[in-house]
C-alpha cells in the first residue's frame, strides 16, 4: 500500500462532549429574508466583539461567501445529503472551537426537504446538531395570522427546538405591536427583533442566486446597514442567551494522523472573481495530504505558474467572459499544459473555462479550447439539484462503479462536443449533467464536469488528483 494510499484509511473514532453556543436561522418560505437577516446578525455580532462562526445548510458557495466576508473566518456547509450525522456535529464543532457563538442559516422552508418526510431539510439539521431555531417571518400583509403560522411550525414536529421569532419586512410600528402581541400570547414564543421594510436591505441576485461577495464591493455598504439595521431592532442580547442554552453536543471525533510520508507537489487553484465555488474542506484536504495550494487569478496572470496539477472551481465565467478571453497567453499556456497530460480537475465553471468558447447573449468569447465544445448560456436553468452519478472506467480521479453523491446548478449547455475525441466519467442516475445521461468528460488528465463534489463526502477524487500530480512531477525530473 502506497504512502498515498494509507491516508484514506479509517482511524478509531472518539466520543466527545463539546459546548457550543449555536442557533440556527429558518424561515417558512424561500424569500423570507434569513439571509439578510443571517448577514446582519452575524455582522452586528462581529461588531460587538464576538468571534463568529458561520455555516450554511445545504450545498451552496454564494451565501457561504458574504458569510464568509462578514464574519473573517471561513463559513462552511452543512448538509446532510452528503455528510453523516457524525460529519456533521463533528465539522460544526471542529469549527467552532475557537468561536464564541455559531450561527446557521437554513435554506428554503425550515421543513422543506427531499421527500414526504423532510430528509435533508432544515428542520432535520436543526436536530442532528440539536440548535436552538429562530424563526423568520415574512410579515408582509400579514397580522394575527402571524400566530397561526408560528405555532402550525412549532407543533409540526415537536422535536425542533423553535426558540424565538425574528419578524421581517414590518410596516409600522402598529403593525409590529399587533404582530408581536400575537405570537407572544398565542405561541408563548419572544419576538426577539422586528425589521421594517427597507430597500436598503436587498442584496441584488441572478440566476443562481445572490450576487457573489467580492464581484462588487459596492453591495459591502449594502451589509453595513442591514448591520446597524439588526442592531437597532434585534435584541441581540437574547438571542445570544437562545445560543447559549443549547445543550451539549455529543460527537464522534475522528483521531486522524496520516500514516507514511507524503510526497510535497503543488496543485494550483483557479481563484479569482470569475471562479469563486470552492468548499473550504476540499481546500483543505489537499493540504492536509500533501499539496501546497498555489491560487492562480486567470484574470490577470500572464502564464500558467510551475505546478502538478490544477483545480478549477465554479463561479460565474460568463459574467467575466471579456476578461478571461483577453488573457490569451494565459489560456493558452494552459491549454499546452493540458496536452502535455497535465492533471486538471474542473467543475462547472471550469467546464466552461476549458471548452472552445462561451456564448452570452449572442457574443462569442474565446476560451482555452483543450475540450471540443461550445457552452451557450440559457435564460433557464439546465441542471439544479442534488446529483447521484456512477462512475466508469474511463476518468483519471475514479475507479470504475463508485457511486458519487454531488449537486449541479447551471444555466449553461454544452454544444458541438465531438463525443468520439472524449470519454466520461460519470453516468448519471440522478440530475442532468451534460445531456441527461452522462457528466464529466474526460480528455487526457482532465476531468471537466457539471457535478460539484464535497471532499467529506468521498474525498478520493482529491487523493488522486494528488497522486497524479505526484506522478507528473515525478516525470518532469521533480523529486
Amino acid at each position: 500500500m502506497s504512502c498515498i494510499d494509507k491516508v484514506s484509511e479509517l482511524q478509531h473514532d472518539r466520543p466527545l462532549k463539546a459546548e457550543v453556543p449555536r442557533i440556527v436561522i429558518a424561515a417558512p418560505h424561500g424569500r423570507s429574508g434569513k439571509t439578510t437577516i443571517t448577514l446582519g446578525l452575524v455582522a452586528a455580532l462581529v461588531d460587538l466583539g464576538f468571534a463568529v462562526q458561520a455555516f450554511k445548510k445545504g450545498p451552496d458557495y454564494i451565501d457561504p461567501s458574504w458569510l464568509t466576508q462578514v464574519a473573517g473566518r471561513p463559513c462552511r456547509n452543512l448538509d446532510c445529503f452528503f455528510l453523516t450525522e457524525t460529519q456533521l456535529r463533528e465539522s460544526l464543532v471542529k469549527a467552532s472551537a475557537s468561536a464564541g457563538i455559531t450561527v446557521v442559516e437554513g435554506a428554503m422552508g425550515m421543513y422543506d426537504g427531499l421527500d414526504l418526510e423532510g430528509t435533508g431539510s432544515t428542520a432535520q439539521l436543526a436536530k442532528i446538531i440539536k440548535a436552538p431555531v429562530l424563526l423568520v417571518v415574512d410579515c408582509t400583509r400579514m397580522t394575527r395570522s402571524v400566530a397561526a403560522l408560528v405555532k402550525g411550525f412549532m407543533e409540526f414536529d415537536p422535536e425542533v427546538s423553535i426558540k424565538g421569532v425574528i419578524l421581517n419586512r414590518v410596516a409600522r410600528s402598529r403593525h409590529e405591536k399587533m404582530l408581536r402581541e400575537a405570537v407572544e400570547t398565542y405561541c408563548r414564543l419572544p419576538v426577539v427583533g422586528a425589521l421594517p421594510k427597507s430597500d436598503d436591505f436587498i442584496i441584488p441576485d441572478r440566476h443562481l442566486g445572490l450576487i457573489p461577495a467580492g464581484e462588487n464591493e459596492a453591495l459591502l455598504q449594502r451589509i453595513e446597514l442591514i448591520s446597524q439595521a439588526v442592531k437597532k431592532h434585534v435584541n441581540l442580547e437574547q438571542v445570544v442567551e437562545i445560543a447559549r442554552h443549547a445543550p451539549s453536543l455529543h460527537y464522534q471525533a475522528n483521531a486522524g494522523g496520516v500514516a507514511g510520508r507524503i510526497p510535497v507537489i503543488t496543485i494550483g487553484v483557479i481563484r479569482d472573481r470569475a471562479f469563486t465555488f470552492y468548499y473550504p474542506e476540499n481546500l483543505e484536504f489537499l493540504a492536509e495530504n500533501g499539496a501546497q495550494i498555489r491560487f492562480i487569478d486567470a484574470l490577470s496572470e500572464e502564464d500558467l505558474p510551475a505546478v502538478d496539477a490544477l483545480y478549477i472551481g465554479g463561479g460565474f465565467p460568463e459574467i467575466f467572459a471579456r476578461d478571461l478571453a483577453a488573457n490569451d497567453t494565459l489560456r493558452q499556456s494552459i491549454r499546452r499544459k493540458i496536452e502535455d497530460g497535465l492533471p486538471v480537475y474542473a467543475e462547472c465553471g471550469g467546464l466552461m473555462y476549458l471548452g472552445r468558447e462561451i456564448v452570452v447573449d449572442g457574443q462569442t468569447y474565446p476560451m482555452v479550447g483543450a475540450l471540443p465544445f461550445r457552452i451557450v448560456m440559457e435564460k433557464k436553468p439546465q441542471g439544479h439539484g442534488y446529483t447521484l452519478m456512477e462512475t466508469t472506467g474511463a476518468n483519471p480521479f475514479w475507479t470504475e462503479g463508485q457511486l458519487v453523491k454531488g449537486h449541479e446548478f447551471h444555466n449553461s449547455r454544452v454544444v458541438d462536443l465531438e463525443r468520439e475525441r472524449v470519454e466520461f466519467a460519470y453516468r448519471v442516475i440522478k440530475g442532468f449533467g451534460i445531456d441527461g445521461c452522462w457528466d464529466g468528460i474526460v480528455y487526457k488528465n482532465v476531468l471537466a464536469g457539471y457535478n460539484h463534489l464535497h471532499a467529506h463526502s468521498d474525498g478520493s477524487w482529491l487523493m488522486n488528483l494528488i497522486k497524479k500530480g505526484a506522478e507528473w512531477r515525478k516525470r518532469h525530473g521533480g523529486p
